[in-house]
């Protein structure tokens, strides 16, 4: 599955075009790796993304074409989240 579309349809990012914005200024990793919104997303893979002053990192654990809200949830696990200080100070 797309990393777009796999953020949008497990609800971390609400809108597809937002998520594939955010991959393409390089702010997701895929198991370590700079990816792209294109980039192939597996069962097992850990997904690390930057939201302007927190780390979210995740394990993808099911992919679905579609999900209900309370379903999406199961489609992946945290593994941490993690909170950035962005001053200069």
């Amino acid at each position: 599955m797309r990393l777009d579309k796999f953020l949008k349809v497990s609800r971390i990012i609400k809108r597809r075009a937002v998520a594939k914005e955010v991959a393409d200024k390089g702010r997701i990793q895929i198991n370590g790796v700079l990816a792209k919104s294109s980039s192939t997303v597996k069962i097992g893979d850990q997904v690390k993304i930057r939201f302007g002053n927190k780390i979210l990192e995740i394990e993808v654990k099911e992919l679905h074409d579609s999900t209900k809200k309370e379903d999406a949830e199961k489609m992946y696990q945290i593994i941490s989240e993690t909170r950035v200080d962005n001053s200069d100070d």
